[in-house]
């Protein structure tokens, strides 16, 4: 984690070594005996056996900006964004100096230069995020911690299991996972992972912010958040503008409107933004550990175009004769790219139909996003990021036509949930198809063969 620099909003609170024997704690019995829940209290270790989840959120503010800043740490305190991506006009993360003149990640470019017009523009780098990110999910796995990443700079997981390995103290946890990773972060205990990273919002550097008990405890800990805490949740990104609208301003107005009512009006997704409100939410997924297979060539001249493709093929054999592989096919791979133009990077993702080990094959997925390239490459690289079956698997010399047909359409819509979500692939239930509300008279339920 050596490769992120340090942004100097997020040391603007100078380290305290006193600070490290105290952490805010909002629970029930705190606000019982103090008028101020968020006050500093001596430290509380959780009871061993406690069945309350201790989700603990990291948070790394204005990571891509920082990520893509890389040595020029300048350039943070001054009014920056990063640059549209190609084809777009919106701006990406801000900085603060930015967010002073009004300016928010998401805006068009044309607004933020009226506002500000000496705001500088900083090319993105998903490619360095994309490892940043990679290197901060290893090292919170390297004290033992299974780890869901939820957004590049944000990740989750569960203290229960390894405060014994800290004599259930989770203060200190908390510091050796700062030390692993060795920048400046924010953390946030709570019993379920939205209100953890709401709590890690609102925390300081060296000042993580805890709530301690169940779902009661984070409802009263969510309330007098702003409803925009909910666009943290990709699938529900759009309902923040709908409730504010609305005249629905705060998770605790949320959670206090009948169920019927957010159902009928915001259907599923409604009903999901009101349970996260309310305190509850689905258990964390670890991801599963990398393996970080890659290949990296360093072109000579600038390129693109066949010059590109030759390449493109040397990197596929050079991937297909890794020892690592252990005969294994290919399922997911992403192709990046850093550019001449500007020192920016270029990553695209690709999911193959059907775990591949052909190298010509391959090769004629891949060709096609090379066309993608915004400028010429000085170095091409080729990362396996999901694994297949190994290529011993033997297909059967005769099928039945419906069985067959069956497989390849259970295949398609696995690869279009891979790439859309599990939303991806749905069907149309017919509920009450004469009522006169169109919106009750089907549903969309998970598509199941």
């Amino acid at each position: 984690m050596d490769e992120v620099a340090r942004d100097p909003a997020i040391d603007e609170v100078a380290p305290d070594p006193a600070i490290d024997e105290h952490m805010f704690v909002h629970a029930r019995s705190c606000a019982a005996s103090s008028t101020d829940p968020l006050a500093p209290t001596p430290m509380i270790a959780s009871p061993p056996g406690s069945r309350h989840h201790l989700i603990t959120c990291v948070l790394l503010p204005r990571f891509e900006l920082t990520c893509a800043a890389g040595p020029r740490t300048e350039l943070l305190g001054v009014p920056a964004a990063l640059a549209p991506e190609p084809g777009s006009q919106l701006i990406g993360a801000v900085s603060a100096a930015a967010e002073a003149f009004g300016i928010g990640p998401g805006m068009r470019l044309g607004e933020a230069l009226a506002r500000c017009p000496k705001l500088t523009l900083i090319p993105p780098d998903p490619a360095g995020v994309a490892d940043a990110f990679a290197r901060m999910l290893t090292a919170l796995e390297s004290i033992g911690a299974g780890v869901e990443p939820l957004t590049p700079g944000v990740a989750c997981f569960d203290a229960r299991g390894l405060l014994r390995l800290h004599g259930e103290d989770l203060m200190a946890l908390l510091a050796v996972a700062r030390r692993a990773l060795g920048v400046p972060a924010r953390f946030g205990v709570a019993p379920t992972r939205f209100a953890a990273v709401a709590a890690a919002t609102q925390a300081r550097p060296r000042r993580p912010l805890i709530i301690q008990g169940g779902a009661s405890q984070a409802r009263e800990f969510l309330a007098p958040m702003p409803v925009e805490l909910l666009r943290g949740a990709p699938e529900l990104a759009y309902l923040p503008e709908a409730f504010v609208r609305l005249g629905i301003g705060t998770l605790g107005e949320l959670a206090a409107l009948p169920r019927a009512a957010v159902a009928d009006r915001f259907g599923a997704h409604g009903l999901n933004a009101q349970r996260l409100a309310l305190g509850l939410d689905t258990p964390l997924r670890p991801r599963d550990p990398d393996e970080n297979v890659r290949e990296s060539l360093d072109l000579p001249d600038a390129s693109s175009g066949p010059q590109l493709e030759r390449a493109l093929g040397l990197l596929i054999d050079r991937l297909l004769a890794r020892r690592e592989r252990r005969g294994r096919t290919v399922r997911a791979v992403v192709l990046s790219a850093v550019l001449v133009e500007q020192g920016g990077t270029w990553r695209q993702p690709m999911i193959f139909r059907e775990a591949l080990s052909d190298p010509l094959r391959m090769r004629l997925a891949l060709t096609s996003r090379l066309a993608l390239v915004p400028a010429p490459a000085q170095t091409l690289t080729l990362t396996v990021e999901r694994f297949g079956p190994p290529t011993s698997d033997q297909q059967a010399l005769l099928e039945e036509p419906a069985r067959a047909r069956a497989g390849r359409l259970r295949e398609a819509i696995g690869q279009v949930r891979a790439v859309a979500g599990p939303s991806g692939a749905l069907r149309v239930l017919d509920l009450d198809p004469d009522s006169r509300f169109p919106e009750r008279r089907s549903v969309l339920a998970p598509f199941e063969l």
